[in-house]
């Protein structure tokens, strides 16, 4: 069987593996000369000049400009071909559907946004999706089968045992037995399902505060509370997809929730979810809430408070990271991670005041003492967690060249 296609050892093969190493540097660098390819992959002159015919054969690289400014003739730049590959990313919430398509550089090329308000959806889910895809794909001059993979993000996650949606009673329409397969009816490309939680994980790893970074767990909290537990590298997901959801977890300071699936909450998520906070607040005499959904008030709380050290709003974040530390201090006594994420508008918004106190407070109740950071994603964490998915698996398969 030596020297047919995919056998390690193989010419083959191993000028894939000089393709993909080439591609990830362009993608990394941006454009490169053959000269800077070569000794950044330590291949000959020679050879990085057949990889470079041979991508750019294959429509994966483009001669994109010369260097400038430099001793000697000007030398050709080569670049990744953005229009390779477009991966596509949803981030579904009760309130809309967020689409975004990118092209195989990662930048964001078309975004549209459905809103879906009231409890019970306007449209079938089924439209729901494509809608929102189609109207990103517009925004991007595409059309739906440009797109070579799509990523959803959901509340919840969907059993891989029966394929049901659970853990997310708040988002409706989404709970038929039926709904994967109409959706994979309706699209023609692969599509995969995450955990929105999961998804701002993968954000982070990606891109901001958890690069470089193995064993580490994001604390999520928007309109739900939950947590993505990332384990030698890899989302820990459980035996139904429920690794995580942390709101259930019943913790000392909050009444014992019982059919917890039914309430859709649990102890943790009414001691610190986003709900508490306006509460809290009114109840220390913190004066001027707004009103609004829940983690945009308790955000603006937040941010107030960390901004002041007056009596009320000082007492606020103070306990409300005493609230969040409870919680934490469960997580990190059983997984003992490297790093812990705070993510969310109302965890972000407290920046490094409210990171600060939580680490004080959880110093006092774990004896595991990882580091805190707070997220780097704001913008859309869990879109571009979706983006940042799909997009991984669809250069595995564009830049493939072994086959």
């Amino acid at each position: 069987m030596a020297g047919t296609a995919g056998t390690p050892g193989t010419p083959r093969v191993l000028r894939a593996m000089n393709d993909r190493a080439a591609l990830d540097l362009l993608l990394e660098h941006g454009p490169l000369s053959r000269t800077r390819i070569g000794k950044l992959t330590g291949l000959s002159k020679p050879t990085a000049s057949q990889l470079l015919a041979r991508l750019e054969a294959a429509g994966l690289v483009l001669a994109t400009g010369t260097t400038e400014g430099r001793p000697g003739p000007n030398a050709q730049l080569y670049a990744v071909n953005a229009k390779a590959a477009y991966a596509a990313g949803l981030d579904v919430t009760p309130e809309r559907v967020l689409a975004a398509v990118a092209d195989v550089t990662g930048r964001t090329v078309g975004s549209y946004e459905l809103p879906t308000p009231g409890r019970r959806p306007a449209q079938p889910v089924v439209r729901q999706v494509t809608d929102a895809l189609d109207g990103a794909v517009k925004a991007a001059g595409l059309t739906r089968a440009d797109v070579h993979r799509l990523v959803i993000g959901t509340p919840g996650a969907f059993d891989p045992n029966t394929g049901r949606l659970r853990y997310a009673s708040h988002l409706p329409g989404w709970h038929s037995p039926a709904l994967l397969d109409e959706l994979a009816a309706a699209l023609p490309m692969p599509v995969e399902y995450e955990n929105d939680v999961n998804l701002a994980a993968v954000a982070e790893q990606r891109l901001g505060a958890a690069r470089g970074h193995e064993d580490f767990v994001l604390l999520w909290n928007e309109g739900g509370l939950g947590a993505a537990l990332v384990l030698g590298g890899r989302l820990h997901r459980g035996w139904t997809g429920g690794a995580g959801e942390v709101g259930f977890l019943p913790v000392p300071g909050a009444p014992l929730v019982r059919q917890v699936t039914k309430a859709n909450s649990g102890g943790y998520q009414e001691l610190a979810g986003s709900q508490a906070v306006p509460r809290l607040a009114r109840e220390l005499g913190v004066p001027d809430i707004p009103s609004g959904p829940y983690a945009e008030v308790a955000a603006a709380l937040v941010e107030r408070a960390a901004a002041r050290d007056d009596g009320p709003h000082r007492q606020l974040l103070e306990t409300y990271a005493t609230r969040l530390a409870t919680g934490l201090a469960s997580l990190v006594s059983v997984l003992d991670p490297e790093l812990v994420v705070l993510s969310g508008a109302p965890l972000t918004a407290g920046g490094d005041t409210l990171r600060t106190l939580v680490q004080d407070e959880l110093e006092e109740l774990a004896a595991a003492r990882p580091r805190l950071v707070v997220g780097e994603v704001r913008e859309h964490p869990v879109l571009r967690g979706a983006l940042e998915s799909a997009l991984a698996a669809t250069r595995d398969e564009v830049f493939d060249t072994s086959r």
